[in-house]
């Protein structure tokens, strides 16, 4: 078998997921397809360059030496197709291309941008994994990428992009049954909630590890059930789970959304994007503004109207939801008051 790009791309991610299933949700595929492809790697060079565990795979000797390699041929090629796509796009017409992991911010913001750039192919695509959207807009076929970052599980960021940061620290919220005993609180102890059965969805980067960081500090090791957060949902609503959820979730007739004392789950949001990435959304011209970060991190022209714009939705979204208004209130947050025009 003659080794190719795709394959040197599927050993990078394998080395940095750490695990096949993580690297295959990555790369768009099934596990079994990685591993049949790793297998036809190892055999095509006739050594393992990874070693099995039960925590994960983690790179033989030959398997670092292969990646020290690879890694700049794959890299050489994003830049190639970023460049290629770059050209197409000037030629195409305005547009802006944004990642999201959730948020319900999302629907404002795409709102405002598409009243503000009226002429604008604006494209949306979600993803559970920040660092899979970041390496999209590093590669070129994303302009910019709004993602949480769990507290204590940073991401992985690619060099070169430009970073804006929304909120610093965005605490999360507890969703449970209504008739949960906890329910009736309005400030959730963590310890009320140590026989319950916790929901975690495992492929959103950081999210189990955050969670079981915060529940060992505080002596908890409570049943963890891993699944999507859609069918969170229906568990949570008839008592079967509980779940942490972002402060901006709207309560249903069934749920409740809590915050938890002292606030021990939190992510940070940020703004993500390629230098010049605004310049094809028809708003070049506009210059960097106020919320952009000190130092190393930036952006280029045109970033600022469109952090204003998600800025804005944020802070509609948090104020609709009662609970995190009240919180906000009581922490006396910035987000109570719209920024100076």
């Amino acid at each position: 078998m003659e080794l190719e790009v795709r394959h040197l791309r599927a050993l990078c991610a394998i080395a940095d997921a750490g695990s096949l299933h993580k690297a295959a949700r990555q790369l768009g595929m099934s596990q079994p397809s990685l591993t049949t492809q790793l297998r036809r790697i190892e055999n095509s060079l006739g050594a393992e360059l990874f070693s099995r565990e039960r925590t994960g795979c983690r790179p033989t000797l030959l398997g670092h030496s292969v990646l020290s390699r690879a890694r700049p041929l794959v890299a050489g090629m994003a830049v190639l197709v970023s460049e290629a796509r770059a050209a197409a796009d000037r030629s195409a017409g305005p547009r802006l291309r944004i990642g999201s992991t959730a948020s319900r911010a999302l629907a404002g913001w795409l709102r405002r941008l598409r009243e503000r750039l009226p002429g604008t192919d604006i494209s949306l695509q979600m993803d559970v994994s920040a660092n899979a959207l970041l390496r999209q807009v590093a590669g070129g076929g994303l302009d910019v990428a709004f993602v949480h970052e769990v507290e204590g599980c940073p991401l992985r960021v690619p060099a070169g992009l430009d970073r804006r940061v929304l909120v610093e620290r965005e605490p999360q919220f507890i969703s449970l049954a209504r008739d949960h005993p906890a329910a009736g609180s309005q400030i959730v102890e963590l310890a009320d909630l140590a026989a319950d059965r916790w929901m975690i969805d495992p492929t959103v980067d950081g999210e189990w590890d955050g969670l079981r960081r915060v529940l060992g500090a505080a002596g908890l090791n409570p049943p963890v059930l891993h699944g999507d957060y859609l069918t969170a949902s229906s568990l949570i609503a008839v008592g079967e789970a509980i779940a942490p959820c972002q402060p901006t979730s709207v309560p249903r007739e069934d749920m409740v959304v809590r915050p938890l004392r002292d606030d021990p789950l939190g992510v940070r949001l940020l703004l993500f994007s390629r230098p010049g990435a605004y310049e094809g959304a028809g708003i070049a011209g506009v210059g960097a503004g106020a919320g952009t970060d000190a130092g190393a991190d930036g952006d280029g022209p045109g970033g600022a109207e469109v952090y204003a714009d998600l800025e804005a939705a944020y802070r509609e979204a948090a104020l609709q939801a009662v609970v995190y208004r009240q919180w906000l209130m009581r922490n006396k947050s910035p987000l109570l008051h719209a920024p100076a025009a």
